[in-house]
This record gives structure tokens, sequence and C-alpha cells, in this order.
């Protein structure tokens, strides 16, 4: 990251804007949700979880940054007009291209705005930094929907979130995979607060054997232990509610599935208040992302 490229301090966009970011000094919980490999289900779990945070109260916005395969708002049935190249090379505002989904989540078109992110002007960055600021007023929870796979844009996005959470499935490709995920992170941050969540099984207890065998390879090699978030069951209401581009906890919301979602949502609704974002995270967000 070359120092003319570096965003301006919030201090000083607070100056040049005036007392706007000068007055944020608490946000959103910022969450990345990542998999190391891609068939995992990873964009449903953001989906079906930002949903069952919205059903608890809060107030979700969801960053869709799969780049080039975003994923979903085609899972939700939705047609943005609008991403995010249009607030910083059109007139529209962050809100304006917002999507509202089921249960008042919004969310972030991102996937056609990527290619001119690494050309952005000084102003451009501290537009976009200032138009993420706002949100924080408004917004409980800001999920990011990461690329599978550990290119350098998803790493980025995973260093600068509060907390990442790692979806994996049971099988072996999938587990090592995860694993690579979650080394990769701790390489360049070894405090980052990772959580695992296993998608698709049977049981509780085979979730809790996978997770076991990542915890421990984690533990044996890099010296760090992780958290356990929880479990999706593996339910064919799942697969009927994709094929009807709807949430299964929005279209069988008393199926195995929806129980286990609204479960993972209670968990992390009850762990809130302990971080909270500022311009300052903004900030190093989209200096990571762009540079």
């Amino acid at each position: 990251m070359t120092s003319r490229y570096r965003l301006q301090s919030t201090t000083a966009l607070a100056d040049s804007k005036g007392s706007l970011l000068q007055m944020k000094d608490h946000g959103p919980k910022i969450i990345a949700v990542t998999s190391g490999k891609g068939g995992v289900g990873k964009t449903n779990v953001v989906a079906n979880l930002s949903i069952s945070l919205s059903e608890l109260g809060k107030k979700v916005v969801v960053l869709d940054a799969d780049f080039g395969l975003a994923n979903i708002d085609v899972l939700l049935g939705l047609t943005p007009h609008y991403h995010l190249g249009h607030v910083l090379f059109g007139n529209k505002t962050l809100s304006e291209i917002m999507v509202q989904g089921p249960k008042g989540i919004r969310i972030i078109p991102a996937s056609s705005g990527l290619q001119q992110m690494s050309e952005l002007t000084l102003a451009q960055r501290n537009h976009l930094v200032e138009s993420f600021a706002n949100l924080d007023s408004d917004t409980d929870y800001f999920i990011i929907d990461t690329a599978a796979g550990i290119s350098r844009n998803v790493i980025h996005f995973l260093l600068s979130a509060q907390e990442v959470i790692v979806v994996s499935a049971p099988e072996p490709t999938a587990i090592v995979d995860a694993y690579a995920v979650i080394k990769i992170i701790l390489a360049e941050d070894h405090r980052k607060q990772i959580q695992v969540l296993i998608n698709s099984v049977e049981r509780a207890e085979d979730a809790q054997d996978v997770f076991c065998q990542i915890n421990s390879v984690v533990r044996r090699f890099l010296n760090r232990e992780i958290g356990y978030l929880g479990h999706i069951e593996r339910d064919s209401h799942v697969p009927q509610a994709v094929r009807s581009q709807t949430v299964v906890t929005h279209r069988f919301p008393n199926a195995p599935a929806s129980r286990c979602f609204r479960e993972l949502a209670s968990r992390i609704a009850q762990r809130e208040g302990c971080v909270h974002s500022s311009g300052m995270v903004w900030e190093k967000l989209l200096n990571d992302w762009v540079n």
C-alpha cells in the first residue's frame, strides 16, 4: 500500500466535511463470512443469518463482495439496478443503490464496481469512506459475503472485519480448505477472532467432530484456538427454497435448518456490544480493499 493512495484520517475528513465523521464513535459489528472452497453454502448462510438477525430486531446491511460471481441477489430473487460503482462514478448515494431484501435487510450490490477500484482518486476514496460511515447510525450488523478461496481481495476483507465466520462442510476437501483460510488469516493477524460454522450435517455430533478436527490442527500448528459458532442441519427444505429464489427461514420457518439459523442469530446477538466500528474501521476496510 503506497502512501500516496492512503486515505485521510477520520479527523481530516471531519475537518473537510464538517463534524459528521467526528460524531460517529461507534457503529455496526462488521462480520466477514467466508469459506475455503465454493459449494459449501456460504451465501445461503449469509442470507439466512442476516434475515434471522433482522427478525430479532437488528438492522442488517449485507455487502455482496463476491465480485464477478455475485449470488445473493439471485438467491433472493432481486434485480439490482445500481451497484457500488454508481456511488463512485455516477451520482448515486449508498442508500440509493441498496436493495431491500426480506425482513428489512439491505444489500449493497458491488460486483460490477471492482475493476475501477484501484484507480480511485483520493476524493473518491474519502467519499466512499464517508458513505460507509453514514451507515453507523442505523446499522447493527454489517455482514460481508466474500468470495470463496484465498485471493488477496478476500484476505483484505477478512483482516478488516472485526469477526470472521468460516463456513465448512463435513467433506474432507472442505475441511482442508477451511484450515487453509484460517492459517492465512492467523499468519497476518494472530489475534483475529475466528468462528467456524459447519453447514449441512446430519447431526450436531457430526458437526462437533468436524470442528474438533479443524481446531486440533489449528492448535497444533498455529498455536491458537478458534471458536465454534454452531451447525446447520442438512435439510431438504433448503434446496427447495433456493430453487424458488428465497431462503429457508422465510419459506419454511419451522424447518430444521431454519431453527438452526435462528439459534445462530441468537448466539451472535447475545455477544453484541463487545466490539464497535468507527470511521477509522471503514477507512481501513476501504484502504485494504482498493490497494
